[in-house]
């Protein structure tokens, strides 16, 4: 059905996560200048209705660069309280500072997240042989499953299908990648590196569709915050092999996973949440609602997809 979280041992002895399908990454809805609370719960409570997998709690979508530290731990407590075990809760745990991702990572475990993602450290530029001595170093540090996020366009830094492959045998909490890169060969190198046990899901909704076919499993999506039971109907066609069926939802959807972007992210996201009732648009600086001319698009878009008039 495209949902699955288990925990399970493979033969040999290894602690294993299946995480799978449509997994929003989460926007943090602000009001006045603070994190809107109410508007988070009704949130997680719509998408959990909708059909949502698995939900991402303050990834670069959740506005992670612009919340205050307190601000972070305190989102993705609230969101593993509210989901309460019904799905699973990744927790955006990732930094340039390796430091301040343990500190991150230990209050996720605490608090009960059930997965950790963790992006490749930003800015600093750290060769394959400094990003395999950061997750290492996280990986050591807790017991939850940890998820690498690559995506070279915002971080600089890609980490190589070999650098994962080594991560992946050594560390026994890393079980995946949130792959942003919208490199269908990558996919496939990976997969043949570290074998199909490896997650791999896409972080790039527009090519999820070529990307599970490619050996993927799911998508932690930013259009999803707009179409959480589209983006999941999507997501199980493809995991049950449908991709007839797959196509036609990518058709509906295609204008709309566009719109997302045309201007920074999550502002799309939010203008279009707006629409439906959900949240207010509002963003932190330096990020800015979203132009005329994209509401237009956007509107445009949601029309398309059967979410508006």
């Amino acid at each position: 059905d495209g949902t699955a979280l288990s925990d399970s041992a493979d033969p040999g002895g290894r602690h294993m996560l299946e995480l799978k399908g449509s997994i929003p990454a989460l926007v943090t809805p602000f009001r006045d200048g603070s994190v809107d609370i109410d508007a988070l719960e009704r949130l997680v409570e719509w998408h959990i209705a909708q059909g949502s997998d698995g939900l991402v709690a303050v990834g670069t979508t959740g506005e992670s660069p612009t919340v205050s530290k307190i601000e972070h731990k305190d989102i993705i407590k609230r969101v593993v309280d509210i989901v309460a075990g019904r799905i699973p809760v990744i927790a955006g745990t990732g930094s340039n500072a390796t430091a301040q991702s343990l500190d991150m990572l230990q209050h996720a475990e605490a608090v009960g997240a059930d997965a950790a993602l963790v992006v490749t450290p930003y800015y600093n530029k750290p060769n394959q042989a400094g990003m395999k001595a950061h997750f290492k170093a996280v990986n050591d540090a807790v017991g939850i499953p940890i998820f690498i996020y690559n995506i070279p366009g915002r971080s600089i830094v890609d980490m190589l299908p070999e650098t994962m492959a080594e991560l992946f045998e050594t560390c026994e909490n890393i079980k995946g990648v949130k792959d942003a890169t919208a490199d269908m060969a990558k996919a496939s190198r990976q997969r043949h590196l570290c074998g199909p046990d490896f997650v791999q899901l896409s972080g790039e909704d527009i090519s999820a569709l070529a990307f599970n076919a490619h050996g993927g499993v799911g998508c932690i999506s930013v259009t999803a915050n707009v179409a959480p039971r589209l983006c999941a109907e999507f997501q199980a066609a493809t995991l049950a092999g449908d991709y007839k069926k797959a196509l036609e939802y990518q058709d509906r959807l295609a204008p709309l996973h566009r719109a997302m972007f045309l201007e920074p992210s999550p502002g799309g996201a939010k203008y279009a949440l707006s629409l439906l009732g959900k949240v207010d648009e509002e963003l932190r600086l330096p990020l800015l609602p979203v132009t005329e001319a994209a509401q237009a698009e956007i509107r445009a878009a949601m029309a398309h997809a059967g979410l508006i008039n």
